[in-house]
């Protein structure tokens, strides 16, 4: 069957706006023909100043000092690079700055992907000032994560913790190089799990990588953390890693009170996979399945309460599938993964995440009234899929996806001040397109960042999508302008 066959076979509601602005917490200074622009600092209050073991507050003290000469300042030198997503633009030669974990004693080094992606000189400082150039031994972008090797033995490694173990409320420590300062600590509380924010998948869009297989599912802190605490550790209070610092959440690029952190449950099996092949070996389910933000609308859809669902609602299968092999059907909620509930899209994916082709999950489902239980073994993500003798002709996915389209003509364009997209001519009664809300006369300007002027280039921009999320850019009738996620699934 034909990607763009099984992408409209698997396709699932996942519509969302975001209203807050992410930003990756690299710092990074543009030094081209000898000028330098240094980031501003800001005054502001932080409660965990009042923090001491006096009263109820618990001492973070040996949780710091057990941990703070295990996070290492990551410098990389960039020639060349032109980089609007992370604010930094140089026709020359530019310096950023970071964080990473060393997590062997042979210095191995965890780092963020955007903090080391684009460079050509990657220097690694440890908090005794020994200076060492790195190896980049591998990165993956779909989870923001990489690993980096220096010629050092005899290191004191950090211990690794048991993300799962995390719980909501409990002390945290954010450790790493904000602003190029040295080892810095902060403290706060873990304020949410299971995060998924878009940056990720929102960055591979706009360097035009088509569909991302992104996995987010961050712990939230509101441990300050600043640019430059990117690949830095979040430790807890038995100064243990948990957590990667990755993200913050704020409408300046400043500490705002939100930073999201990769557990360390999946970075292991990532950073595992970087080592031992270099690149990162995924198992997949092939379910699909709506996002939190729109869960309940489709359920509803569907006629089901959402209150009544426990688990994860599957809206579609994949054909040739683990999950199909599996025997789960759509209209299936997925309750539990090894043993372990999952409650969301986010948990399940990122519970598959640790996973490679291959390996089995036990999986229990409800089906009606019944709690039924299967055995799935992963397959891997092929790039090349076979097209079935009797796969869905184009008629079939359009009538899947719901709409026709039109091309734009010049006096569209001008009205709605738009220079590419195709219009929506119809839409059919209980297709995608009539469930989400796009109705005749909305026009699809682009998908994953690719323009789509004709009926060829939306069904290249379509079939270049085997999982992940699809982002469809649309510009309502009314002038609003509105990004639909569609989720892939797992």
């Amino acid at each position: 069957m034909n990607k763009l066959a099984t992408i409209a076979l698997t396709i699932v509601i996942a519509a969302g706006v975001s209203f807050a602005t992410f930003k990756v917490m690299d710092s990074r200074s543009a030094t081209a023909q000898g000028n330098s622009e240094q980031a501003p600092f800001r005054f502001a209050s932080n409660r965990t100043s009042d923090v001491n073991h006096q009263g109820n507050y618990p001492d973070l003290t040996q949780a710091a000092e057990s941990a703070i000469n295990q996070v290492a300042h990551i410098k990389v030198q960039i020639t060349g690079q032109s980089d609007g997503y992370y604010g930094m633009q140089s026709s020359g030669r530019a310096s950023a700055s970071g964080s990473g974990v060393i997590i062997s004693s042979d210095g191995y080094i965890v780092t963020n992907n955007h903090v080391v992606e684009s460079a050509n000189v990657i220097q690694v400082v440890l908090t005794d000032k020994r200076t060492f150039p790195a190896k980049l031994v591998g990165r993956d972008p779909n989870t923001d994560l990489a690993l980096l090797k220096i010629n050092a033995n005899g290191l004191s490694s950090i211990k690794l913790g048991n993300s799962d173990d995390v719980r909501i409320g409990q002390w945290v420590l954010a450790i790493g190089y904000p602003f190029s300062l040295n080892t810095t600590v902060t403290a706060g509380i873990v304020s949410a799990k299971e995060r998924s924010i878009g940056i990720i998948g929102s960055k591979q869009e706009s360097e035009g990588q088509g569909a991302s297989s992104a996995v987010e599912a961050f712990i939230q802190t509101d441990a300050a953390i600043n640019p430059g605490n990117s690949g830095g550790a979040l430790v807890n209070t038995n100064g243990e890693l948990v957590g990667i610092n990755a993200a913050i959440a704020s409408q300046t690029g400043s500490y705002a009170g939100y930073g999201f952190a990769i557990p360390i449950n999946l970075a292991k099996k990532i950073v595992s996979d970087l080592k031992q092949y270099g690149t990162v070996k995924r198992g997949l389910l092939g379910v699909a399945f709506p996002t939190p933000a729109t869960e309940d609308q489709v359920l509803s859809q569907r006629g089901i309460n959402p209150g009544t669902v426990n688990g994860v609602y599957i809206t579609g299968v994949q054909p040739g599938s683990a999950a199909a092999a599996a025997g789960l059907k759509e209209g299936d909620v997925i309750k539990s993964i090894d043993g372990n509930e999952v409650n969301s899209s986010v948990e399940l994916s990122e519970r598959i995440a640790r996973h490679r082709p291959g390996d089995q999950v036990s999986l229990g489902y409800q089906r009606g009234n019944q709690q039924l239980s299967a055995t799935a073994t992963l397959k891997a993500q092929s790039s090349n899929e076979v097209m079935a003798e009797n796969g869905p002709s184009l008629n079939d996915i359009y009538n899947k996806l719901g709409a026709k389209f039109a091309p734009l003509d010049d006096q569209l364009k001008q009205r709605y001040q738009v220079r590419s997209g195709m219009v929506v001519t119809a839409t059919l009664r209980g297709g995608f397109f009539d469930q989400v809300g796009i109705p005749p006369g909305s026009i699809i300007v682009s998908i994953n960042g690719q323009q789509t002027n004709t009926p060829v280039e939306l069904n290249n921009a379509l079939m270049s999508a085997t999982r992940g999320t699809v982002r469809i850019a649309c510009v309502m009738p009314d002038g609003s302008k509105v990004l639909f996620n569609l989720s892939l699934g797992a």
